[in-house]
């Protein structure tokens, strides 16, 4: 039957391996420096269980329309396309990492962004969520524009306690290199949980020691996004 189950999960291309814990943005506004995976983790990655299966964690992608959110995930995975449906503002409960997302070649979205956190706050316990704060559209802007803005950024950053990324949905610029940060540490906070659960007993993350994400995307009015991303 596990055979069977095997064959049921696509391979996993290269990319999508993580085997280092990806490098922060910028150190000025980083949740953590290190470089490897908990010890724990990793001596359970590479356990081979035989048993199949994902760990998803829940992301939820707020900001003003317009910033950029739904390009941002769609250059992340094109594999497939689902359709967008509303939901309602419940869908925050529950997020294991938060992304507020704003235009760098629009200030006014920055300012915006401490009310969209605060709203998907509210929806959860105090620190249970990852909190990343993303300019995007930076090919659009000047690097002498990119680096005043993100000086800005950065600061409402730390207020925030969230870490600063900048990309380009349009050029790739730092996109594969944030979804690597954001799905490494949600899979290592969601293993530490469940092996603190477990106590002892054999973690079952899947098998071998790999990191897969996939896309679950669902817009909703005021520009909320909801992504799922599934590890392994």
């Amino acid at each position: 039957m596990k055979s069977n189950l095997m064959h049921l999960i696509p391979p996993v291309s290269r990319d999508r391996i993580i085997s280092r814990f990806p490098k922060w943005y910028t150190p000025e506004a980083c949740l953590q420096f290190k470089e490897h995976f908990h010890a724990q983790v990793r001596a359970a990655c590479q356990q081979s269980t035989g048993t199949v299966g994902l760990k998803i964690s829940k992301v939820v992608v707020v900001g003003d329309l317009y910033v950029g959110k739904t390009s941002l995930i769609n250059r992340w995975d094109t594999a497939g396309q689902e359709k967008f449906k509303c939901i309602a503002s419940a869908y925050y409960r529950g997020a294991e990492v938060i992304i507020t997302v704003f235009d760098l070649a629009d200030i006014q979205t920055l300012d915006h962004t401490k009310q969209w956190l605060e709203d998907a706050l509210r929806e959860n316990e105090p620190d249970s969520s990852f909190i990343f704060l993303v300019g995007t559209k930076k090919d659009l802007v000047s690097d002498a524009v990119c680096e005043r803005t993100e000086l800005d950024a950065i600061r409402f950053a730390n207020e925030m306690q969230a870490e600063y990324w900048s990309v380009s949905a349009k050029t790739g610029e730092n996109v594969k290199e944030f979804f690597s940060r954001v799905a490494a540490l949600a899979f290592e906070q969601s293993m530490i949980k469940e092996l603190e659960k477990t106590a002892g007993h054999t973690a079952q993350i899947g098998a071998g020691n790999l990191i897969k994400m996939e896309k679950n995307m669902m817009e909703i009015p005021e520009g909320k996004t909801q992504v799922s991303l599934g590890c392994c």
